[in-house]
């Protein structure tokens, strides 16, 4: 897991549109904690320090602590809305993490031991025929896998072992070790992760053939019973949105 990171910040008293856009005329940003069964929180942050950190690899997934006036709060960034046009970050939704808080979210697969795959880096150059031997391509379906876990468990990333892969492999969800305590939100089927195929066989799939092995993954959703989104639970502070 990240290392965890500490933010100051200041309640709201009052929110709206026109309240929004004065604290980021300040330089500040609004945000709300949620969550853990206690009522929304509207929040003011320094927005380098929130900037800084919703542009970093990782955001979602690493735990932090906000101080309110003297009060701190172990959260989880949940989701972040950023200006499509001037690329600022604009508001930041915070879930509370309780003792036993579970979510769901997207963790990055690594693939490792890749020159170890014969399909990928053969040993010879040429086959039994003496027809030259081509390496595959590694053709990624999935570069992110959704998990359930505690919230003061994810994990930096997931690991596919790549060693003794042979060409036309497919690596599914059952070749990656879970830590402990993780799971896919999937769990119907043994998916498929990544696959091992020939370069000009890539590029002639079909669009059927994508469909059928690529999945969408849904945004993070929080999984703890009886919370709701940010947008719901804080309905009121959404308007801070221009």
């Amino acid at each position: 897991m990240s290392e965890s990171y500490e933010l100051a910040a200041e309640r709201r008293e009052r929110v709206g549109k026109g309240s929004a856009r004065a604290l980021r005329r300040e330089n500040k940003i609004p945000a709300v904690i949620y969550g853990d069964k206690k009522d929304p929180l509207s929040i003011a942050l320094p927005y380098k320090d929130v900037h800084l950190k919703a542009t970093t690899p990782g955001f979602l997934t690493t735990i932090a602590t906000i101080d309110v006036d003297g009060e701190k709060i172990q959260v989880l960034p949940k989701d972040f809305q950023v200006d499509v046009v001037k690329d600022f970050t604009m508001h930041v939704d915070f879930l509370r993490v309780g003792k036993n808080t579970q979510v769901t979210v997207a963790i990055p697969v690594h693939f490792i031991n890749e020159e170890q795959s014969p399909g990928l880096h053969p040993t010879a150059s040429e086959d039994e025929n003496g027809d030259p031997i081509v390496p595959g391509v590694l053709n990624v379906v999935r570069h992110e896998v959704e998990v359930v876990c505690a919230a003061t468990s994810i994990p930096d990333a997931l690991e596919l072992d790549l060693a003794g892969a042979e060409m036309g492999a497919s690596l599914h969800i059952s070749s990656v070790k879970l830590p402990k305590g993780v799971e896919p939100t999937i769990t119907d089927r043994d998916f498929t992760i990544a696959t091992i195929a020939a370069a000009d066989s890539l590029a002639s799939q079909s669009d059927d053939e994508e469909v059928t092995e690529t999945e969408v993954i849904e945004q993070n959703v929080d999984t703890v019973e009886g919370e709701e989104s940010a947008t719901e639970e804080a309905g009121t502070d959404r308007p801070d949105q221009d």
